[in-house]
């Protein structure tokens, strides 16, 4: 049975002018939208004004009406209403310091707690510096940070790099708990491991905007990160989102995001790893594959600390991955 109509509200990419169009499906809205903003529908796409969350059928269908709504081109992106903010920006960009300093001293006067966090997200936005990449171009951003350090991407690279160094840590601190007759095989197994980090120069990739090929998947090259989620979801419930590229105060804040192992690093990677080494009987443990759940964004999610879910997740580990068929340049004895 057809959905009844429900109106929204469309715009484009390259302007502010709104349009109210009624559809019952994605893709008759998509259809609308295209005829009525004289765009090819061949590419098309809509998503939300507010985040630039793209928009399935599915999804279409849990909105309330009177959404605001974006209809992108072939080749088009929109990062929501923050796109917005930035074309402001730019048209007041050489006007920014005096309205930081107008903005402060009336922020020193004012009262009213609404009209306070108001001036102080305009005083927050407008000192963002998010396409400054060296020291001298921001200075302030690296306040607090090494001397060494001498670009942004230079400290986001060392910040994941010392993540997966802490997961190497923890691997290798659990052999404790090993079965003393398997520890040689399970310090084989940490030496592989080891060695495939420092190849890849520990996943530090991750974080940098500029390894565009393989930051991609986290971020976009601007440096945006969004909040993928709890571990059982499909997507963050709040839209959690941050650049921490902008401003000092976001780098400090990215730094309490975690990295959350979908299959729990704790309660099941590394202990399957140590029961692999004790029962293998001969056969070669599948290190790749742990490696892969431990240190890799085939099991990493980045989560806003609000939605990095503590309890038990209860996954586990792949038992038809654990071992393979044995190779002679990698055998474990």
């Amino acid at each position: 049975m057809a959905e009844p109509p429900r109106p929204f509200r469309l715009r484009g990419v390259g302007g502010p002018q709104k349009f109210g169009v009624a559809a019952g499906s994605l893709r008759g809205l998509l259809r609308k939208g295209c005829r009525l903003l004289q765009v090819p529908l061949a590419g098309s796409r809509l998503c939300l004004y507010e985040d630039g969350t793209e928009l399935t059928e599915s999804y279409f269908r849990a909105l309330p009406p009177q959404t605001e709504l974006v209809l992108l081109g072939p080749g088009q992106s929109w990062r929501g209403c923050a796109s917005d903010i930035e074309r402001l920006l730019a048209a007041l960009c050489s006007q920014r310091d005096a309205l930081v300093e107008a903005a402060r001293k009336l922020l020193t006067d004012e009262r009213a707690p609404r009209r306070q966090k108001l001036l102080a997200d305009l005083i927050h936005n407008l000192s963002e510096n998010i396409l400054a990449e060296d020291k001298e171009d921001d200075k302030k951003w690296f306040e607090g940070l090494e001397s060494r350090f001498k670009n942004k991407s230079g400290y986001m690279r060392h910040s994941c790099e010392s993540r997966m160094r802490g997961y190497m840590r923890e691997v290798s601190g659990f052999i404790s708990n090993v079965h003393p007759a398997a520890r040689d095989t399970y310090r084989g197994v940490m030496d592989l491991m080891a060695d495939k980090l420092k190849s890849v120069k520990y996943n530090g990739c991750y974080f940098d905007r500029r390894e565009e090929e393989e930051a991609a998947r986290l971020c976009t090259v601007e440096g945006w990160f969004s909040c993928q989620g709890p571990f059982d979801r499909d997507e963050c419930p709040c839209r959690h989102s941050i650049n921490p590229y902008s401003n000092r105060e976001s780098r400090i804040l990215f730094s309490t995001w975690n990295l959350d192992h979908v299959i729990e690093k704790k309660r099941a990677v590394v202990p399957e790893l140590a029961e692999a080494v004790k029962t293998h009987d001969g056969r070669e443990v599948n290190w790749e594959y742990f490696y892969q759940l431990l240190f890799t964004l085939d099991n990493l999610k980045l989560v806003h600390i609000a939605c990095h879910k503590k309890t038990t997740h209860n996954l586990s580990c792949d038992k038809t991955k654990i071992y393979r068929k044995r190779k002679q340049n990698h055998e474990i004895s």
